[in-house]
């Protein structure tokens, strides 16, 4: 409404300049298009799609090697990048290797959104935190999260821990000298990453074109699994209601039975 003020004082001012025979803001009906929510389905890849990025990731030198068990939290566990970039020594668990369950947690806790120029490749000044830690998104200052952590995300980031450990003051992921790695760094090997691994055609439709389309597939994988609203939406830190809104498209159960119907009327009509 403000900016509207302004506007509207503008056009006045026209009019009194003799810029404008009238003011044509009070003829006008305009209404805001609805902002769309609903994730579109052709950002989703599959699994096969997501091994193939995972590993044109971990193609792309030091600092790919550092980013596969990032963008895998991303894909596996539905994690934002705020919180991904939170991840620490405390808040990862893994089994033991022997163990029979191959399950782990993630226990989310703080979230670090990226903050631009903030996040840097390089050791912040006197080991200070350069993005500030906040409660997680949806909820109250000292709630946490439990989300899981599948067998192969489990091997992942496993392996991260053996080449690379946590950085001294028990963080996750790091950059090649140690310190945050930067929002324009991760984008970047992503791209490169669709570029190697996905065929032309897909590399220029939206199949995961932002990091955060991984967390869609996750979540998208989750529901068409057959896992409950309810525990995706726990999981995935949302309410049942915006998941259903958010996810509404992305969802194959109610469309496959739609189609069988369908072909079984045609079928039963074919006969008589």
């Amino acid at each position: 409404m403000r900016k509207r003020a302004v506007f509207f004082g503008a056009l006045d001012y026209a009019v009194e300049r003799h810029h404008l025979d009238a003011n044509p803001l009070p003829g006008l009906k305009w209404t805001a298009p609805k902002q769309v929510e609903e994730v579109d389905r052709r950002v989703v890849c599959n699994h096969q799609q997501a091994r193939a990025l995972l590993g044109a990731v971990g193609r792309e030198g030091a600092i790919g090697r550092r980013l596969v068990a990032y963008y895998a939290v991303a894909y596996y566990a539905a994690l934002r990048p705020g919180e991904i970039n939170a991840l620490n020594e405390d808040t990862v668990e893994l089994p033991e290797e022997h163990d029979e369950d191959q399950w782990g947690m993630l226990r989310l806790a703080i979230s670090r959104p990226a903050t631009g120029a903030g996040w840097r490749d390089e050791p912040p000044p006197d080991r200070q935190e350069i993005a500030p830690a906040r409660q997680l998104k949806h909820r109250a200052v000292g709630d946490t999260r439990p989300v899981p952590a599948c067998p192969p995300l489990v091997a992942i980031l496993r392996q991260h821990i053996a080449e690379f450990g946590f950085a001294s003051d028990g963080r996750l992921f790091t950059g090649v000298r140690g310190g945050e790695v930067s929002d324009s760094v991760i984008g970047r090997v992503w791209a490169t990453a669709r570029a190697d691994a996905l065929t032309p055609a897909q590399a220029a439709s939206p199949i995961a074109h932002r990091v955060y389309d991984l967390r869609h597939a996750c979540l998208s994988g989750w529901l068409n699994a057959g896992v409950s609203p309810q525990q995706v939406a726990e999981w995935a830190g949302h309410s049942v209601a915006v998941l259903h809104r958010v996810y509404a498209k992305c969802v194959d159960g109610d469309d496959i039975t739609a189609r069988k119907r369908i072909a079984a009327a045609l079928a039963l009509d074919a006969e008589q």
